[in-house]
């Protein structure tokens, strides 16, 4: 199943779900909790992020080609971190370059995003995938020079600028996959691809992900948890490939779609 949260013309947010033949008809309630599927085509003024996450969890260096080409270890535990909920931007929108906190270095990463559909607390492995609602895209937008030399010796403000979490176009259940951790994952900048890989690549799988991230910690309905990212990013490429005005990046998972947003300077 797909779901879609949408803006109506009119200003109204709800979600929307995708027949055999692609229309989006309404739902009545949420994917969180309970629903229905009505006939009522949806009236979508805007696609917006799938989901209003709570909170939302990074893991970095998850991707061993990544960790390889950054000059890091592979590490022995998930590497964790936060993005703030204003983080977030919808499918289409612009990601901004920050002007007051300037950052020159600001580049694109490609993601498997897991969205937790109910609350859950030490979950084992075994059991972690049970309390996954499903999957989406996204791209965890880094300001490198904050990430790295300016922020203090953490990643988090490097990584929470507005607009830096595009999500999106909508997020698939797991029914519609036979495994996430075998997913081809792409970015293109400007319509060429620099990143293509799998996540068979990752370090630690989605069930161990949320398994420990649920340790001594209650993931609240709607967490986001952006699962890392792969080999190919602008930081690593000779010169680096950072993002500028009038960029398009796309960030593409198969089974689930592409994720668009053009670049532009904070205004």
């Amino acid at each position: 199943m797909r779901f879609y949260r949408f803006e109506s013309p009119n200003g109204t947010v709800a979600y929307a779900t995708e027949t055999p033949d692609g229309t989006l008809v309404e739902l009545d309630g949420t994917p969180l909790g309970d629903f229905s599927v009505t006939d009522r085509v949806a009236d979508v003024g805007r696609l917006l992020a799938p989901i209003a996450p709570p909170v939302i969890y990074g893991i970095g260096l998850n991707y061993r080609r990544h960790a390889a080409e950054s000059n890091m270890a592979v590490p022995e535990r998930p590497v964790v971190f936060f993005k703030a909920v204003s983080a977030l931007q919808n499918p289409d929108a612009p990601i901004e370059l920050p002007t007051r906190l300037a950052s020159n270095e600001v580049d694109y990463e490609v993601e498997l995003a897991v969205v937790i559909g109910k609350a859950c607390k030490n979950v084992s492995r075994e059991e972690a995938l049970d309390y996954v609602l499903g999957y989406t895209v996204a791209n965890d937008v880094s300001a490198r020079d904050w990430q790295i030399r300016l922020g203090g010796g953490q990643w988090s403000r490097g990584k929470t600028f507005d607009t830096f979490c595009p999500l999106g176009p909508c997020i698939v259940t797991l029914d519609e996959f036979d495994d996430p951790n075998a997913l081809p994952l792409h970015t293109r900048l400007n319509g060429e691809t620099v990143q293509n890989s799998n996540t068979s690549d990752l370090i630690f799988d989605v069930a161990s992900v949320v398994a420990f991230l649920s340790g001594s910690t209650t993931l609240l309905p709607g967490t986001v948890i952006l699962t890392g990212t792969p080999e190919g990013v602008g930081m690593a490429a000779s010169p680096p490939r950072w993002l500028r005005p009038g960029d398009v990046v796309e960030c593409e998972i198969d089974g689930i779609g592409t994720l668009r947003n053009p670049v532009v300077a904070e205004g």
